[in-house]
């Protein structure tokens, strides 16, 4: 009698499906942050738009993992490095999300670009009137919060989430599996 085998928790995803999921999640973040910029008015500071620069880079990525075929041992090792590589960019997202976060809740100061953008004004009146014209947003300040989360607490939930799928990506890639059963 073949020995029982555990009960996988998604046995029907494959490095494709990962990798679409990947891609199809990270599309909607990007467009939940574009909802709330541009459908409710909430202006992105510049730690807002740093965090948006990982999944711009995961996105393409994604999809040329996603375009892969899932043929074992030929993109093998393609589709390992590939999401090696969102393990990686998606780790990065979530530590730009915490560092975010601890500027909102004052555990540590925040850059500079946060002040607003002054450019070079000719003199005094150009001065004033950019002042009265230029909206500071500020990176100290969270803009909108739910369940005690602000967008960036949400966002290394999600980048940490996206990384554990690429995660999964590679385990399935069949880099591994190439390495198993050269060994056997």
């Amino acid at each position: 009698m073949p020995p029982a085998k555990s009960p996988s928790l998604s046995p029907n995803l494959s490095p494709r499906l990962l990798a679409a999921l990947v891609l199809v999640i990270s599309l909607a973040l990007i467009g939940g942050a574009f909802f709330f910029e541009y459908g409710l008015g909430l202006m992105p500071c510049e730690l807002c738009l740093k965090q948006r620069i990982p999944y711009y880079v995961a996105m393409p990525l994604a999809l040329a993992m996603a375009l892969l075929p899932d043929r074992p041992g030929s993109f093998a090792a393609l589709r390992g490095v590939g999401f090696g590589a969102l393990v990686v960019i998606f780790l990065i997202g979530a530590g730009l999300g915490i560092y975010h976060s601890g500027v909102e809740w004052h555990f540590w100061a925040g850059p500079a670009d946060c002040t607003g953008p002054l450019g070079a004004n000719a003199g005094i009146n150009d001065f004033l009137k950019s002042l009265q014209t230029t909206r500071v947003v500020r990176c100290d300040e969270a803009a909108w919060r739910f369940l005690g989360l602000s967008l960036a607490g949400w966002n290394v939930i999600a980048s940490l989430g996206l990384s554990l799928l690429a995660g999964l990506g590679l385990a399935r890639s069949g880099a591994g599996r190439a390495k198993t059963a050269a060994a056997a």
